[in-house]
């Protein structure tokens, strides 16, 4: 180690030593810093097992606040299904809360909705590329049991017989669990997932392992690019862009997808789907694989709100196997009215792109129906560029000795925004910049604890980067749904542009579905649902399929 090797990394860490300050460092660096790397490469290597959580943990509730419900209530909403549809794929794309009614009422059978199905992501695959395991045997064993039980009176509840998939970083015993790359695609686990465990005890019936982009980026992994079943000119987005594709073209009942950064609302709006992001700590991530510690949430996909909070009543509740996952209650009424509540809103960026003019119409909509809008501002601070390093430096310790046993040169992505440039990168970040980035979150989370004691929720453009980062960093809880159309005249990518391969362009435009985003109170899922419920029926478009499908 010379003085000259401090010259170059001051580049990387941006300061700025003097000449004699660089050979001091120089000078005693092998008995000063060298050795903290002995746990990784000295005689006494300590293997870390990737089920091993940090010692420091995020806690999105800060000291001296309460947060969530009171208490544990679930209120579905109330009338019937109404009478089965004679054609299968109208049964296909029918929400949850009919298929449960009419499963039920046996008007419908597990086994036949699951063939529905089958048949279905086996037909549509080819054209989406949203399915890495299908599984078949388990789902048509899962679906006459529950007819079996269900005809014995043993209804478990509205989850009891619905197919579902799995976004493909969950395990499932058995069943391969590849995380949509190359180094694991023959990974097979032998444990579930606890949310796979606890949607089996339900009743749910696993129909597939579905597509994300590999190491949960983006819509690329070992088998191709997902696609959106509204463009297929264009990928799903990601990561979870499998559960997002399938849900939309009627593949699958619901899905479960994973968000670290925006990985559950930016598929659901482009696939034009309801995606629910439960608070941090909602829902235990034994069993999935991690990507970031702090930051990694699984919850539910559906074509419908209530359909989330169908599934996210199945999933909540904590686990052994996740330190960060804690107790927790869902107060939810989905006959509760929504009158007198107060949405909150960020002019500034209701006026500019990403926004749109459905993004307006909705905050409308909603004071139509009695809510009270309120104007809130947060402090103009870098939040994407600031807090992205704490997800840098957890990613690329996750996947440390992949990086290093060069695993990630298979993966088939290689950009310089994809992971393995990225992982290599991250060993270049600076630990106290790292603590730094830390205390500003907290302070973030200060400010949205601030501008939450305002109103009851937000309304936001899903997109809007500087939103969608600082409440994944924070922990609150968003329901991302479609509340109308925008046409497109260029396909949309999840990736940085690349002059050699130009994107498709339209004329005329294309017409693709568009929605917003609910941020909620922490803990309080209940009143997300409740307002996106109502939004959903003023907009009227949940119910419109992609052409094709």
């Amino acid at each position: 180690m010379s003085a000259a090797t401090f010259a170059e990394a001051e580049k990387l860490v941006q300061v700025q030593l003097t000449p004699a300050e660089r050979a001091q460092a120089a000078s005693n660096w092998s008995k000063s810093m060298a050795p903290v790397y002995e746990a990784r490469t000295g005689p006494r290597k300590v293997a870390l097992e990737p089920t091993l959580a940090p010692a420091s943990r995020w806690d999105p509730t800060l000291p001296g606040l309460k947060a969530g419900a009171a208490r544990d209530r679930f209120v579905r909403s109330k009338g019937g299904a109404g009478p089965l549809p004679a054609k299968d794929e109208d049964i296909a794309f029918a929400p949850v809360t009919a298929l449960s009614r009419w499963i039920e009422s046996r008007a419908l059978t597990s086994e036949r909705l699951t063939n529905i199905y089958l048949e279905r992501l086996r037909r549509f695959d080819p054209k989406l590329r949203c399915v890495i395991t299908l599984t078949p045997e388990l789902a048509l064993a899962q679906a006459r049991r529950a007819d079996a039980e269900i005809a014995a009176g043993k209804y478990r509840g509205p989850l009891h017989g619905i197919p579902w998939g799995a976004k493909d970083l969950v395990d499932t015993a058995g069943i391969p669990t590849t995380y949509g790359a190359e180094p694991f695609r023959d990974r097979v686990p032998t444990t579930d997932a606890t949310v796979v465990d606890r949607l089996h005890r339900a009743g749910a019936v696993l129909v597939a392992k579905l597509s994300l982009g590999a190491l949960a980026l983006n819509d690329i992994w070992f088998g191709g690019q997902t696609k959106n079943p509204w463009l297929l000119e264009e990928g799903s987005s990601g990561s979870s862009a499998g559960p997002g594709a399938a849900t939309a073209a009627g593949l699958v009942g619901f899905s479960l997808g994973s968000e670290t950064g925006g990985s559950i609302v930016s598929p659901s709006m482009r696939c034009g789907i309801t995606g629910l992001r439960p608070t941090y700590g909602r829902v235990p991530r034994t069993g999935a694989m991690t990507l970031c510690w702090s930051l990694d949430k699984l919850g539910p996909m559906a074509r419908g709100v209530e359909d989330t909070l169908l599934v996210l009543s199945a999933l909540t509740g904590p686990d052994a196997g996740d330190v960060a996952s804690v107790p927790s209650k869902l107060d939810f009424d989905a006959t509760a009215g929504v009158k007198g509540l107060r949405v909150g809103y960020f002019p500034g960026w209701m006026d500019k792109s990403p926004a749109t003019e459905v993004d307006r119409a909705a905050l409308e909509t909603l004071k139509r129906l009695g809510l009270t809008l309120t104007e809130v501002h947060l402090p103009d601070w870098p939040y994407n560029s600031a807090l992205s390093l704490i997800l840098f430096a957890e990613a690329a310790a996750a996947f440390e000795e992949l990086t290093l046993s060069h695993g990630v040169d298979a993966l088939k992505m290689q950009v310089a925004d994809a992971w393995p440039n990225l992982f290599r990168q991250a060993r270049f970040l600076s630990a106290v910049d790292l603590i730094q980035a830390d205390r500003l979150r907290r302070k973030v989370a200060q400010e949205m604890a601030r501008v939450m004691g305002e109103v009851d929720l937000l309304l936001v453009p899903s997109l809007q980067e500087d939103m969608l980062t600082l409440t994944n960093f924070t922990g609150h809880p968003s329901l991302t749904l479609r509340t109308g159309f925008v046409e497109v005249g260029e396909a949309r990518s999840d990736w940085a542009p690349d002059p050699a391969r130009p994107l498709p362009k339209f004329s005329p435009k294309r017409r693709v579905p568009h929605g917003v985003t609910l941020i909620g109170r922490l803990f309080d899922e209940g009143t997300l649902g409740r307002v996106g419920i109502a939004l959903e029926r003023a907009s009227g478009v949940a119910s419109e399929r992609p052409p094709g499908f």
